[in-house]
This record gives structure tokens, sequence and C-alpha cells, in this order.
């Protein structure tokens, strides 16, 4: 019996959710420029404090957060033809190492675009790992030749 919960997450979730955070940094970008302590209240506070243009799925498997993923919302200039306009962006999706590749991350992604469907967004982007992209793919995004980015990162 498949024992995996996909829906939005609670805010009792938020430190499971921060610690899934710093694990991911851990394990790609190095050392945190923190303790792990004062980004957990950061976390929480931060994601407490943007509910209205961030949203958080997750994956719990026996009431364990083993999976996350981000829905960021941006409101766009209106048109003549659409008064009110929202797009979103996919951010944050971490599946823990002994929960990969069993479907975890697509069942994210897959709830991600029916709240964005229920948020009536025009469209969802995201900025993929290289892992990754055939999981996005599959659940219907495409490259566009119209999305730029500029890194500003220096």
């Amino acid at each position: 019996m498949d024992t995996l919960a996909v829906r939005l997450a609670e805010n009792d979730e938020l430190d499971a959710v921060a610690g899934l955070r710093w694990q991911w940094i851990l394990e790609n970008e190095g050392t945190p420029v923190t303790t792990r302590d004062e980004f957990v209240r950061h976390f929480v506070a931060w994601a407490q404090s943007n509910t209205s243009s961030h949203r958080c799925m997750v994956a719990i498997r026996h009431d364990v957060v083993i999976g996350m993923a981000w829905l960021a919302i941006t409101q766009r200039v209106p048109t003549p033809r659409a008064l009110e306009r929202s797009s979103g962006d996919v951010q944050c999706v971490y599946v823990a190492p002994g929960e990969r590749d069993n479907g975890v991350g697509g069942r994210l992604i897959t709830k991600i675009l029916y709240l964005a469907q229920s948020l009536k967004l025009e469209r969802v982007t995201v900025h993929s790992s290289t892992r990754a992209v055939n999981a996005y793919s599959r659940r219907g995004f495409v490259v566009s030749p119209h999305l730029l980015q500029a890194d500003l990162r220096g």
C-alpha cells in the first residue's frame, strides 16, 4: 500500500521543510553561512510571512516530510483583455536521498501544477537541474525560445 501523501504544507511542518532545504544546500552547494538553528528560525518566519506569494507542497510518508516543492506566484501587469493576471515559478523541489527515483518528485510536480491551475495562473516556469528535466517534460513543461534569463550573481 502506498503511504505517500502529497499536499500543502502545514505550519507545524515548516521546521521539517527547512531541514530539507538545509540538507539540499549541504548536498549541492557547500557550506552554509549560518547555523542550522538560525536558518530554520529564519526559514520558518520567511515562509509564514510570504504565504500570499509562495506555497509549499510537501510529500509525507509515515508522518515524515520527505520532499518539498514551492510555487512562487507573481502578479502580472493587467491588459485590456485580462485585468487579473498571475504566473508561477516552481522552486526548491527536493526529495530526500533515500526516497528518490520512485515517483515522489513527479507527484510533487503534478500537485504543484494542479495548484497553479486552481489559482488560474497563466503559465508556470521552472529552472531545472539537468537530472530533473525529464520529470518536468513528462508533466508538460517544454523549452521556450522566449524565456531568457540574466544571471546577476556576479
